[in-house]
């Protein structure tokens, strides 16, 4: 529209000593017509300017606030916790701190963050953090160890849920019937439901076993049992996603769900008396209850013990059970049962789960400690396993 308007001035004009001269133009409308459009044309030029000018500033301003990392001056005020949860990146604790108003943008943190070097060490936990801080000083805030709330408890690989709800118990003081209150609903902790999923065609039975991740916990300030387990079942998930168990379980163990692979992964927890072991040790499980295995049972002292446990009994060494608890077959956690036990017996760490997840190749059925190191010899026979007895016996470790 600008390039039609015509203001009414002709082209300058040199005249005869070289000096510009500007001339107006007669228009054939006559004069009064002339002026009134050049009017309207100055006053449409400047509405029109007018509007550019403030679109350009407004762009400008978004230009500006894209360059310009958005941020907070200073140290902040007043006080406020943040949690950082086990495994989180740089941008899931930006989100966090974001979210918590401690800093004004995500790329604030990162920057800083990105910026120091000691910026690795940031452990999950929870902080005590101030409201609208500069990117660089949440960060500093973040590394010194007296803004972290120190609560942390240790849950070693292999302890059974009833054992970890004492551990928890002592640890928080909430009541023990409170956590197995919350245990009663899996999915609710976050488990999906797609766990609960067996291929062998036995009933499941949906229990929080096996999925209260072992490690090393910072307890949230006012926790409850449910947000407690709800971290563990959280970790258990992040943990197994980044590991592919789930996909690799599906794809490589034949027709063998990942639950099934769970509980295999804590009968290898259970009896393997040494990490080299436990792939083997789960390699003997999937044997003894999808192979060739006579009785087609697990045969395992463990499993007993778990039962034992369930029940509110005391546990035993296999040398002071009973046979009529060896040989038991009322109990859902039955050596002679057939197949698969019902749910997994204990909570396995991620050795324990990459061993029933990719175990190595055997047609092993039987295996015996034969060290004090815990280290085991496995046999396809059982007159190799008597030999590998012997073995043990002059070791003096059975």
């Amino acid at each position: 529209m600008i390039d039609d308007l015509d203001l009414g001035f002709d082209e300058p004009e040199r005249g005869e000593k070289g000096r510009h001269r500007r001339s107006f133009r007669k228009r054939k409308s006559g004069s009064g017509g002339g002026r009134g459009k050049t009017f309207f044309a100055l006053l449409m030029a400047l509405v029109l300017l007018g509007g550019i000018g403030g679109g350009a500033f407004y762009g400008f301003d978004r230009i500006q606030n894209y360059f310009v990392t958005p941020d907070y001056d200073g140290a902040g005020s007043g006080e406020i916790t943040v949690e950082i949860k086990n495994g989180a990146l740089l941008a899931d604790m930006a989100d966090a701190l974001v979210a918590a108003d401690v800093v004004k943008s995500q790329k604030a943190f990162i920057e800083a963050a990105e910026a120091n070097s000691r910026s690795k060490n940031i452990q999950p936990g929870t902080y005590k953090l101030r409201k609208q801080m500069s990117g660089a000083s949440a960060v500093t805030a973040m590394l010194d160890l007296k803004n972290k709330i120190v609560n942390g408890i240790t849950i070693p690989e292999g302890r059974t849920s009833k054992n970890i709800y004492k551990l928890l118990s002592d640890k928080t003081k909430i009541p023990v019937k409170e956590f197995e209150a919350a245990a009663k609903d899996p999915e609710a902790l976050g488990i999906p439901d797609w766990w609960f999923k067996r291929e062998d065609g036995k009933k499941v039975v949906k229990s929080v076993e096996g999925f209260l991740y072992p490690d090393t916990y910072e307890i949230p300030p006012k926790a409850t049992a449910e947000t407690v387990l709800k971290l563990m079942v959280d970790n258990f998930l992040s943990v197994t996603g980044e590991m592919k168990f789930a996909d690799r379980v599906q794809k490589e163990r034949g027709g063998v769900s990942p639950y099934e692979a769970l509980i295999v992964a804590s009968l290898a927890q259970a009896e393997a008396g040494n990490k080299d072991d436990l792939g083997k040790v789960a390699r003997v499980a999937y044997n003894r209850a999808y192979g060739e295995f006579p009785c087609n049972c697990l045969e395992m002292d463990v499993t007993v013990n778990y039962w034992l446990e369930l029940t509110g009994k005391p546990t035993k060494t296999s040398a002071e059970m009973k046979q009529s608890e060896l040989l038991d077959t009322t109990s859902p956690y039955s050596r002679k049962l057939k197949g698969m036990i019902p749910t997994p017996i204990n909570n396995p760490g991620k050795l324990a789960l990459e061993g029933a997840m990719d175990p190595p190749v055997g047609k092993w059925l039987y295996f015996v400690a034969i060290d004090k190191q815990g280290h085991s010899a496995f046999a396809e026979t059982y007159e190799e396993q008597k030999r590998n007895e012997a073995r043990a016996k002059e070791a003096g470790v059975i």
